[in-house]
């Protein structure tokens, strides 16, 4: 059965950091992505990242974001810098076995639970 589970969620202060992770166990897929959900809002795409660890971002989240992937550990990272009251989401671990890999909801069968993230100003 294959299981997604975020850690590392929580409230830190504007301008502040946080680290994601997500651990996959069950199967080992071609694609993982991070997604949020604000409040009254769509789900929306932050990053994915292939098997190769070539990594892919929404224009916005360039440059704050980072997204990465330990295959030995089956885990998928996203670090978070300078973080903005705006960045304030439920974030979901995703995957998926097909061999494309985009930024793209639809392509995703398999999500988390999600971890709260809280940035206060």
């Amino acid at each position: 059965q294959a299981q997604l589970v975020e850690f590392g969620g929580g409230s830190v202060q504007a301008g502040g950091s946080l680290r994601l992770s997500c651990a996959a166990s069950g199967s080992v897929y071609k694609c993982m992505g991070w997604f949020r959900q604000a409040p009254g809002k769509e789900r929306e795409a932050v990053a994915v990242i292939d098997n190769y660890g070539n990594p892919a971002y929404v224009d916005s989240m360039k440059g704050r974001f980072a997204i990465s992937k330990d295959n030995a550990k089956n885990t998928l990272y996203l670090q978070m810098n300078s973080l903005k009251p705006e960045d304030t989401a439920m974030y979901y671990c995703a995957a998926h076995f097909s061999l494309w890999c985009r930024i793209s909801r639809g392509d995703f069968g398999y999500w988390g639970q999600g971890t709260q993230v809280t940035v206060s100003s």
